[in-house]
């Protein structure tokens, strides 16, 4: 009875046999197809025009299918226009208008061009995927010049149409859509393995292109689910993704994309710090804002008025929950005023800044009246902040702690181990859990605290454990013995500011701990990889990304301007088409000159596995569900045949 009222819901898609039979025509064909290419990336770290350079020029395919299609017929620098077109079509086209004398024939030779390009990589996608990847108004067009098939007849064909196009006036707008088209083809599947967030101008700007794409996912990094956490409500996390982006000037994004107001902030630090410089809390300065400037005077004052509050936020934190074991981060109460000292671990640093105007010596972690109004008025702010929200609902409905696609693991940091190579217990909720396990209880309990705080097994406000999650010793998202934010802010010996990566990032370098870690997971360790982010490639110090004999990756090379000193790169793309596996190495990201050029630099790219076989969709995660669909389609075909469900016409 169950199957029969399955097969009903189904009927009413397919309501009968021709129906239905046909989409398994459809589907089977679709199983013979090559695998579409999946693109891996970590650590946006809010780098959006970097990123979507990397996502229009497909980290470097696009190039390539250039090069190939057209390496006889047009010189480095015609292919090289090609492809900047692609990447960037709004700023080309105004180039061009200013530097073409026949601008419309121009057009017409860059469309025919283009429309040769999105062929090469619509090659493995059935026409009617191809469809549905097109423009709305334009689909006819692009379909037609995409599948002209007849040879002797083409060249006059795409005359025609293209000479339509430029005299209807829309080859701009045909050109700009193409070159998104040409971009969404190329990526099939888009995996982003955490940290959209913090230290770069616009996490924004990011979250709204991806949330225009076709099929995204997110393993949630550590200033992913602060943020997470934030959009909660709570303190401890929303005094912390303040002072990260107020420490990085990021008053564009806060208050114009998110619509933050940071006014209460701003009063309360001119008043508190009238008098201090502030020097220590100066923001790096890698992005200028354009709708909210802020002069560096007053931006170090919210600086230091924020880091305050968040100490002392989450001093109450740690208080509250002792299960988290971060008592050794209760700091303002071992600050002694008198010899303007601090000791931490039994030992006495000097401190290079004692001006703490709001901490009281006797009750150091107490919010002072003017403190709890700026957090209430962040909270309300945050709170009602629909982009944000939706935002981060997004990153709920599309994302996870970690992903097993096409026989890879995906997940952001580490798995809690201990030098020996065992899985630890972390006793959350009551309870200890350990390995897979720990993931997918983190994973439910994140889900409650933002969308049922009543039925989590966590204590505490909605938001701690996102906040634990942040920063925890014992966090697979954290991975280190500590986040020693109150050395950097305060003490000058930089040996204090060391932070110790746990046992995993030691064991990674050999085989056996990672077999062990994908065998947790129900993987081959003949077939499966895993994929990280979080911790950033040293390559100029001679590491890299392999680990475990290639089976393991470590994607974060420095995507963020912030990290590129230290990398030496610009970071990773991992990349799976359906002959092999690949690393892109990219070079830093060239903003537009004055003149409307720009310099692209094409990534080193690494092939480090090929397959024994061309892998099709059939032997994908997606094959597999076309495989039951198609058994689904089957057996109501059968029941049609046997009268247990009445076949429609219309």
């Amino acid at each position: 009875m169950s199957d029969i009222r399955f097969l009903s819901l189904l009927a009413e898609q397919y309501p009968n046999i021709e129906a239905a039979s046909a989409e398994v025509i459809n589907l089977t064909s679709i199983l013979a197809l090559p695998k579409g290419t999946e693109y891996f990336f970590s650590d946006l770290h809010g780098e959006h025009e970097a990123f979507v350079h990397m996502l229009k020029s497909a980290s470097g395919t696009i190039k390539a299918k250039i090069d190939d299609r057209y390496g006889s017929e047009l010189s480095e620098e015609e292919r090289d226009d090609l492809a900047a077109l692609i990447y960037d079509a709004g700023s080309e086209l105004r180039r061009r208008k200013d530097s073409e004398d026949d601008f419309d024939g121009w057009c017409r030779t860059a469309i025919y061009r283009m429309v040769e390009i999105c062929r090469s990589v619509a090659s493995k996608h059935t026409r009617s995927k191809v469809r549905k990847r097109l423009p709305a108004n334009l689909d006819y067009v692009m379909d037609e010049l995409l599948h002209a098939d007849d040879e002797e007849n083409k060249a006059s064909y795409y005359e025609s149409i293209i000479n339509s196009i430029v005299d209807c006036g829309l080859a701009e707008t045909f050109i700009s859509e193409m070159a998104d088209v040409i971009s969404s083809l190329a990526i099939d599947q888009l995996h982003i393995i955490g940290d959209i967030f913090d230290r770069g101008a616009h996490p924004d700007r990011i979250m709204d292109y991806l949330m225009e794409l076709h099929d995204v996912d997110f393993q949630w990094g550590n200033h992913d689910v602060i943020w997470m956490g934030a959009a909660c409500g709570n303190w401890p996390c929303i005094a912390n993704i303040i002072r990260n982006n107020v420490s990085y000037n990021n008053f564009d994004m806060l208050e114009v994309g998110y619509g933050i107001n940071l006014r209460p902030l701003s009063s309360f630090a001119s008043r508190a710090y009238r008098d201090d410089p502030c020097d220590a809390f100066r923001p790096h300065l890698y992005d200028e804002n354009k709708g909210d400037p802020v002069s560096m005077s007053t931006a170090a004052k919210m600086n230091k008025a924020i880091s305050v509050i968040m100490l002392k936020i989450e001093g109450q934190t740690i208080m509250q929950h002792p299960e988290y074991g971060m008592e050794e981060r209760l700091l303002l109460d071992k600050i002694d005023f008198n010899r303007k000292t601090v000791t931490i671990d039994g030992k006495e640093w000097p401190l290079k800044d004692t001006f703490l105007p709001t901490v009281d010596p006797d009750h150091p972690y107490e919010l002072t009246d003017d403190e709890k109004l700026v957090m209430n008025a962040l909270e309300v702010s945050i709170k009602n902040s629909r982009k944000l929200q939706e935002h981060i609902k997004f990153l709920f409905s599309h994302g996870a702690l970690f992903k097993i696609v096409n026989g890879n693991l995906l997940f952001h940091g580490c798995l809690p181990m201990t030098a020996d190579g065992e899985f630890i217990d972390v006793k959350l909720g009551g309870k200890p859990h350990k390995g897979r396990a720990l993931m997918e209880y983190l994973d439910d309990q994140i889900r409650k605290q933002f969308f049922a705080p009543d039925k989590a097994a966590e204590s505490g406000k909605p938001g701690d454990l996102m906040w634990y999650l942040w920063k925890g010793s014992r966090s697979p998202l954290f991975g280190k013995d500590k986040m020693t934010t109150f050395e950097r802010m305060f003490i000058e010996d930089k040996s204090t500011h060391k932070e110790t990566t746990g046992p995993y990032y030691t064991l990674i370098k050999s085989r056996e701990p990672v077999e062990k870690m994908l065998r947790e997971f129900g993987l081959d360790p003949a077939r499966s990889k895993i994929i990280n982010g979080h911790v950033p490639v040293k390559i100029k110090n001679g590491e890299s990304p392999l680990k475990a004999d290639g089976l393991l990756f470590i994607i974060d090379g420095g995507i963020s301007k912030a990290y590129q000193k230290t990398t030496g790169i610009a970071g990773y793309t991992f990349i799976f088409n359906s002959h092999s596996m690949a690393l892109a190495e990219h070079k830093p990201y060239s903003p537009m000159n004055e003149d409307g050029t720009q310099e692209f630099h094409s990534p080193k790219l690494q092939i480090v596995e090929t397959l024994d076989k061309r892998m099709l969709v059939a032997d994908t995660d997606q094959g597999q569900d076309i495989k039951q669909k198609i058994k689904d389609l089957k057996e109501l075909v059968q029941a049609y045949r046997d009268g247990e469900i009445k076949e429609k016409y219309i």
